[in-house]
């Protein structure tokens, strides 16, 4: 008889806007490889998630998130270099990002996406949820 190992903690969750029909396409599609090297993702509107997190709903609703187990978090931009570091073939793109220029064109490049994301949705025929 085998024995079936206990389900592992998360190292961490990536948070994303379920509103945001780019996010709630693209996320659950990196799923597969991000729970490879140990995370989950999650929706910032779960109800777990803004309990723990206790922060207001504008600044929560800003930037894509990562909750780590031990309860700290990354967000923004960083959170996309944080996985291409660990992820073998994505680190000539995590050197990238690093390096001063590139790093501040790939910071305004994330900003501008995540302010303008739900009109990137519509543009691309993703349809956006409307808030609860």
């Amino acid at each position: 008889m085998k024995i079936s190992e206990p389900a592992k903690q998360p190292l961490g969750w990536v948070l994303y806007d379920e509103t945001c029909g780019v996010c709630s396409r693209w996320v659950p599609f990196w799923a597969p490889t991000l729970r490879r090297i140990g995370y989950d993702i999650a929706s910032l509107q779960s109800d777990w998630i803004q309990q723990r997190l206790n922060v207001t709903d504008d600044s929560l609703m800003r930037d894509v998130r990562l909750l780590l187990a031990d309860g700290s978090q990354v967000s923004g931009a960083d959170v996309y270099r944080y996985f291409m570091k660990r992820i073998w073939w994505a680190y000539p793109f995590y050197l990238l990002a690093c390096a001063p220029l590139l790093r501040r064109i790939f910071n305004f490049a994330y900003r501008t996406f995540a302010d303008n994301r739900h009109r990137f949705s519509r543009a691309c025929g993703l349809p956006n949820r409307p808030e609860d």
